[in-house]
């Protein structure tokens, strides 16, 4: 994502469903894409992680700046590759939880906030992973990669694309008509759509679901998938630019 200021910082949000507290790791990633070939890095990312009811916000800006934080995050064997770079370790109540990517000192570029389940075995799971950034062109689309795994069979996921709904929360310079695209590990589109309603089969499950989008502009898709590694990809139809919100739902087997 690109992290600008104000509004257009990056969001990263997700849903612990289940019983039990689960285990996760959260990262801010800058510095170190530059290694990928990503231009325009975020220099200096700071995380924080906001929860609900009286959870009390958890900030990093240096991952290593805490050595007890330092420690878990060590042991936990994927330790941002950058000192600047952020990153918190934390074991959460079932709720839903809201990742904020910033620059520090008000700063601005491409970042990557993830969060990783340390913890599937217990009676939790991760149901729902979102972003939330300026959505540009070129390189600048909003990208969100998932893992599904520890898993032997498919799993029934939904991709959504939001952007005119946001509007209605707040959120200034929305992206006028999102698209989606769902690629796999080697960069091999699966699905796109445009607006959501185009295919009736998938506009069928996504009200069944409650999952339909808040516009007829929006996208979405419904799909089921095997273990592995997948990319949605987030853009403006016709090179709009725009805030959106890019979200996927692990809805369990088919």
């Amino acid at each position: 994502m690109r992290v600008q200021l104000g509004d257009n910082v990056g969001i990263g949000g997700f849903i612990i469903t289940g019983s039990a507290p689960k285990h996760v790791l959260l990262r801010a990633i800058g510095p170190s894409l530059a290694q990928s070939g990503v231009s325009d890095a975020l220099a200096d990312p700071v995380l924080e992680l906001h929860g609900p009811g009286a959870f009390v916000t958890i900030t990093d800006d240096n991952w290593r700046d805490d050595p007890a934080q330092e420690a878990l995050i060590l042991a936990d064997g994927i330790p941002p590759t950058n000192n600047l770079e952020s990153a918190i370790d934390a074991t959460l109540d079932p709720g839903a939880y809201t990742a904020l990517v910033k620059g520090k000192n008000n700063t601005s570029g491409v970042a990557l906030v993830e969060v990783y389940d340390l913890s599937p075995g217990v009676l939790a799971k991760l149901a729902n992973i979102s972003t939330r950034a300026f959505v540009s062109t070129g390189d600048n689309i909003v990208i969100a990669g998932f893992i599904l795994g520890n898993n032997t069979g498919d799993d029934r996921i939904v991709v959504r694309g939001l952007g005119p709904s946001l509007a209605a929360v707040g959120v200034p310079t929305v992206l006028a008509d999102p698209t989606l695209e769902l690629r796999n590990s080697d960069g091999t589109l699966l699905a796109s759509n445009n607006d959501w309603q185009d295919n009736p089969a998938q506009a069928a499950e996504l009200i069944a679901a409650g999952l339909a989008p808040g516009s007829n502009l929006e996208a979405a898709i419904a799909t089921t998938l095997p273990p592995g590694l997948y990319t949605a990809l987030l853009a403006g139809l016709n090179n709009g630019i725009g805030v959106g919100l890019v979200e996927v739902y692990d809805r369990g087997a088919p």
